[in-house]
């Protein structure tokens, strides 16, 4: 086997409760990554306290075993404080890593945490060598790629990764999403719950009215499992195999990670596999897929059953047909499962994270200087003051006054119950900055002997005027026959682009070169030759400005010194976001996230010479996935997706949850499969609310996401908006009411919940 090949491979566990990273270290985890009850991307998990953290980091280290924390959720204004002041323990901790999504840390985290290393979360949907670039250059030492991705995708921005100092993340087993990651708002909008939060509510696994199809759970994928593509994953170069599963229990994260243990050392050592994958069918799984891998989209990705399914697989392995043949195969499979908890539960027990014990004792004379003894991890070092000690009378240093100096260790990394003072006599005194300094080296041994760092701060920010008093208007629209709306405003025209390109055709630099009104809209997700296709767009038109949703087209765009303005489903959220946007990428404005309500973003503060943007009419994006919505719906001839399909297919249709609520499926030319809220987002009340915070109000006149849902005259939804943005108090009234009337189904739920 050649030296790539027998490079170290790291295994990366989950790791959702004490118990849980316990199993993983105890099976063979070369890294866990963990959350705690606060600010990170899986809110069900039983997560961890700051002091369990603390104690995994002593487990871990013993284990050679690092340790990655999750922050990874998009952060509120108010909340920065908070994040602040957990960046400032974090960075005394032994922590290997910190997993972010929202753009604001990165600009936290390289000012003024430099010492914490930056990972990046699958959250921020990275599968172009433009996004890998930008987050290098915003600081990431690391990247999680999206988990759509297939093996030759892996293997080229790798290889870009690598390029640019940055390590690759692949998922290799666990629960798939239908959606792109970090694009998908079907639980913040059906139930209020954001993905972006960490509280999803998996509408994807709900059971819906059964589909033309045949099916009750449509958009529910198997499990993934990468157990057989591990020689392909070596090959491509990826620097850490990732289980995903921190909502699971000790049993499942032991199995999974001793069958990936297993694997990988037996790859290392023979450069063949093992061919028995049966344990990992003993705990919880949907199925396994690799389909998205191995960059084949066929119907077979799907289950229609999003509960555990170990037990059927069992009665098909052992072709169990019988009433009393399922019962033997049930019970056989009951009692493994009892042998597994049993037996990780007795490989954990004794594995504790408690706190070590700390002796601490204090002995002085007369001529003598004042000295502290430590006894901690079968080490010993005593700290001496540099004066001697003194008769000092009624001036005397009290054990009680050493005491409250010292106290502060018993909240530390140690268990320090008592200190002894049995060899200090009394009557002696040594000067107080004394006691200071001594206290401050002990805290550099308990450290490590690695200098506290002091807490720090964040400067407050200024807040910055808006561009131009009177707000203006811009709109979307995606179809030719809609250019005529170009006549009827003065308002910014963007055009939306496709997320999938005929390659070398220049149907679309046509269109802004015969219109140079038009300002281009690119889509969040551009994979391959669909991001080339968008960068020879950029080079061949330069046009003055654009939107993008892809931070990897926004560098081209600064790269090529046009303006850029930050998209909505960039999940913007508060002002450290913008300040990453402006210094990390020339940033000329952004869209605030339509999924925080107005206190959320009363506060925000913008930078100098910055446009906000706000849209108040669009539809609802739910989610959109590079898996086809219709082979389990509406139903498909086709067996896999095919190439064409992205460029040819233009289907729509509607289903229904068994609760009753629709929603509307929609694929359009050039367009990802997408699910859209069967209500628009109508929001004419932030128009006065907020008019002193943004400079621009948006609305989407395309008929994406329209479903089922009837027209509406685009021309006369202009003028009413128009009115609305730019009219006196009476007109916005007038406009308010009629814009009611005219938008039948529609909601802004989020601008009153928020997150």
């Amino acid at each position: 086997m050649d030296l790539e090949m027998s490079r170290k491979i790291e295994l990366l566990a989950p790791g959702g409760d004490v118990d849980a990273i316990k199993a993983a270290i105890i099976a063979g985890a070369n890294a866990i990554y963990c959350g705690l009850d606060m600010f990170n991307a899986r809110n069900r998990a039983t997560n961890l306290s700051f002091e369990d953290l603390k104690g995994v980091l002593r487990l871990a280290k013993r284990f050679q075993c690092e340790v990655f924390l999750t922050v990874n959720v998009v952060l509120l204004e108010h909340e920065i404080k908070g994040v602040v002041k957990l960046f400032n323990q974090l960075v005394n901790t032994s922590i290997d890593g910190i997993i972010i999504q929202d753009l604001g840390l990165f600009h936290i985290l390289n000012k003024h945490f430099p010492s914490l290393l930056i990972h990046a979360s699958t959250q921020l949907t990275t599968h172009n060598e433009g996004q890998i670039k930008f987050l290098a250059k915003a600081g990431a030492g690391r990247v999680n790629l999206s988990r759509e991705m297939n093996l030759p995708e892996i293997k080229m921005l790798t290889t870009v990764a690598h390029d640019h100092d940055v390590l690759t993340e692949v998922f290799v087993h666990g629960a798939l999403c239908i959606a792109f990651s970090g694009q998908c708002y079907s639980s913040s909008v059906s139930v209020g719950n954001s993905g972006n939060r960490g509280r999803c509510s998996q509408a994807c696994r709900d059971e819906y009215e059964i589909t033309a199809a045949g099916n009750k759970f449509p958009l529910n994928l198997k499990d993934n499992s990468a157990y057989f593509d591990l020689p392909q994953l070596v090959d491509a170069g990826v620097d850490s195999l990732k289980i995903e599963g921190r909502i699971k229990g000790a049993q499942y994260v032991h199995t999974v990670v001793d069958s990936w243990r297993q694997q990988i050392n037996q790859f290392v050592d023979t450069g063949k596999l093992l061919e028995d994958d049966s344990n990992l069918y003993k705990v919880f799984n949907r199925d396994f897929t690799n389909s998205f891998l191995q960059g084949n989209l066929t119907k077979d990705m799907f289950i229609d059953n999003p509960r555990d399914n170990s037990f059927q697989h069992a009665n098909d392995k052992n072709n169990a047909i019988s009433v009393v043949q399922i019962q033997e195969v049930q019970t056989e499979l009951s009692a493994q499962k009892n042998a597994i908890t049993a037996d990780v539960a007795e490989k954990i027990k004794h594995v504790s994270i408690e706190k070590p014990v700390l002796l601490m004792s204090f002995a002085g004379g007369l001529g003598k200087a004042l000295s502290v003894t430590l006894e901690f991890d079968e080490q010993t070092h005593t700290v001496s003051s540099t004066s001697l000690m003194i008769a000092a009378g009624e001036s005397a240093i009290q054990p009680e006054a050493i005491e409250k100096r010292f106290k502060s260790f018993k909240k530390g990394d140690y268990l320090l119950e008592s200190i002894n003072f049995d060899a200090l006599e009394s009557g002696l005194s040594v000067p107080f900055k004394e006691l200071t300094a001594m206290k401050n080296e002990v805290a550099f041994i308990l450290n490590g002997n690695v200098q506290p760092i002091a807490p720090i701060e964040l400067p407050k920010l200024q807040t910055f005027s808006k561009l131009n008093e009177q707000a203006t208007l811009s709109v979307l629209i995606s179809d030719l026959k809609d250019l005529g709306l170009l006549d009827k405003t003065d308002a910014d025209i963007y055009f939306k682009l496709p997320e999938s390109w005929k390659k070398r055709c220049n149907k679309h630099i046509d269109i802004f070169l015969e219109n140079p009104r038009l300002i281009p809209w690119f889509p969040a997700v551009l994979i391959g030759k669909d991001y080339d296709e968008s960068v020879r767009l950029l080079e061949t038109v330069k046009p003055k400005r654009i939107i993008s949703n892809n931070t990897g087209i926004a560098l081209k765009a600064v790269e090529l010194g046009i303006e850029w303005i930050a998209g909505p489903l960039l999940n913007t959220t508060n002002s450290y976001a913008l300040l990453t946007l402006q210094e990390e990428l020339n940033c000329a404005g952004a869209f605030i996230s339509n999924e925080i309500n107005r206190n959320q973003m009363r506060n925000i503060k913008r930078p100098e010479n910055f446009k906000m943007i706000y849209s108040i009419y669009h539809p609802i994006l739910m989610m959109t996935s590079r898996q086809c919505f219709f082979q389990q719906t509406v139903g498909c001839n086709k067996a896999a997706i095919e190439d064409g399909c992205m460029l040819k297919c233009q289907k729509a249709t509607t289903i229904t949850n068994v609760k009753g609520i629709s929603f509307a499926v929609d694929k359009q030319l050039g367009g990802y499969p997408s699910i859209y809220n069967d209500e628009q987002f109508l929001n004419v009340d932030i128009v006065e609310q907020l008019s002193g915070l943004f400079d621009e109000f948006f609305i989407d006149l395309t008929n994406i996401g329209a479903g089922s849902k009837a027209e509406l005259d685009k021309a006369e939804l202009l003028d009413y908006f128009s009115t609305l943005v730019a009219g006196d108090a009476e007109q916005k009234a007038q406009m308010k009411v009629k814009l009611d009337q005219m938008v039948t189904l529609s909601t802004q739920d989020q601008y009153i919940q928020g997150l």
